[in-house]
């Protein structure tokens, strides 16, 4: 079947991500700065072990390969090139086993399919941008280790503003299955006058969500603001970001709400706390041009939400 003309714009863009590597994006208030190579060496984003927190690792987890979760749709902190896992909640997961001395394992799943996974005993760790978020503790424990808010993009022929959740008020919005952006887009709904209904248009992937907004059928698109400055980055045009940041929250690692599991999250803290030290945590995130969202030893926590 020939493609549409809207199947076009959606594979060209899918192509570009695929094609481009080594993207630096620096994002502030809707700026971006690209560039290609790397910030640091490899040997400076790899970590290096370190006894005592390996020590902190509870022993169930010391002889096995901890199956990592992580839908890779989410450039620039976790996607697909190639055959391989990129991103940088990849490159941190490996500096934390490289740290506590353990084998891993990426699994590529969708997103809302990650908790429920962790808690059913099939995964260890979830790696996917998670928010961490007081409902969300209530299912796993969450080491935080980032922030980020949530963004907005358009088209780029778009004269539509935003300014607030009140903006999206009759309009059709993407966002991808189980985020926390679908989840305040939805409480929107109900907030919205009659004569203003607020459709959410909720997607299994990212890359949906983006071709959703790429064809029409949604005029905004609702993502974390760093993962938001990406997709416009690489669309060559067609996408702007609209409006500034919102909600900004900390990113969480996830693990089991057991005895063991609380444990390895113990021990995740420790190795993100040595990987600051040492310089590796702020050379993964200059090599993504993700360093806004850096937080400092002090914020490194566990089941830190704000709300």
């Amino acid at each position: 079947m020939p493609r549409t003309a809207g199947q076009g714009l959606v594979g060209d863009f899918m192509q570009r991500i695929n094609r481009i590597r080594q993207v630096l994006v620096l994002v502030g208030a809707g700026s971006l700065l690209l560039a290609t190579g790397g910030v640091a060496g490899a040997s400076s984003l790899k970590g290096t072990y370190n006894a005592a927190d390996a020590a902190l690792v509870p022993s169930a987890y010391k002889s096995t390969t901890l199956q990592v979760a992580t839908d890779a749709t989410y450039p620039p902190d976790e996607s697909i090139v190639g055959t391989t896992m990129v991103g940088f909640d990849v490159d941190l997961m490996g500096a934390i086993a490289t740290t506590l001395g353990v084998k891993y394992k990426e699994n590529n799943i969708t997103f809302d399919d990650i908790i429920g996974g962790i808690k059913g005993g099939k995964y260890a760790i979830g790696n996917s941008s998670f928010t961490d978020e007081k409902s969300r503790e209530k299912s796993v424990n969450f080491v935080d280790y980032f922030q980020a808010g949530e963004g907005v993009y358009s088209l780029s022929t778009s004269k539509l503003t935003f300014t607030g959740l009140s903006s999206f008020c009759g309009y059709k919005v993407a966002v991808e299955t189980g985020t926390t952006e679908q989840a305040d887009a939805t409480t929107e709904v109900s907030k919205c006058p009659a004569s203003k209904p607020l459709t959410v248009r909720s997607y299994p992937t990212q890359t949906e969500a983006n071709a959703a907004v790429l064809s029409s059928q949604a005029n905004f698109g609702f993502v974390d603001s760093q993962v938001a400055g990406y997709i416009v980055s690489l669309a060559k045009g067609k996408f702007k970001l609209v409006g500034s940041a919102i909600e900004v929250a900390p990113y969480g690692i996830a693990t089991p709400k057991t005895s063991s599991g609380k444990k390895l999250a113990v021990a995740i803290e420790a190795a993100i706390k040595t990987l600051i030290a040492n310089g590796t945590y702020h050379a993964i995130l200059a090599k993504w041009g993700v360093t806004a969202g850096a937080l400092p030893v002090s914020k490194i926590v566990l089941n830190g939400a704000t709300s």
